[in-house]
């Protein structure tokens, strides 16, 4: 779990940075660009509908794995538009909050307590 942790501080402060720069040099209104892509039908557009289908489904699993509550929809929809830069904080804090367990990190107390 060490790894797994510094690997999502990693991840996060290589994003964080990336994002403060790209912010600064174009602006933050990325959906036309993202958009546009997509319907060029050009591989940018293939990697951002790729993209688009794997912020989806952590806005589902994060959504699910809260059970679907309001805290937990919310939390999807900042998924989807915070990408990798919220999930690796989510993780990181769900990391903790489980002790280390992967079956509650990845199903949720409930869940997890429900099989046994």
């Amino acid at each position: 779990m060490i790894l797994f942790r510094a690997f999502l501080m990693a991840v996060f402060c290589v994003i964080a940075g990336y994002t403060a720069i790209v912010v600064g040099m174009h602006g933050s209104d990325f959906l036309p660009l993202f958009n546009a892509d997509i319907l060029d039908m050009t591989w940018r557009g293939q990697f951002n509908t790729d993209f688009l289908c794997f912020l989806l489904l952590s806005a589902i699993w994060i959504s699910w794995r809260n059970d679907f509550s309001p805290a937990g929809l919310m939390l999807g929809v900042v998924a989807v538009f915070g990408g990798m830069l919220f999930l690796s904080v989510y993780l990181l804090i769900a990391s903790f909050a489980a002790r280390g367990d992967a079956a509650v990190l990845l199903l949720g107390p409930r869940r997890a307590a429900a099989r046994g």
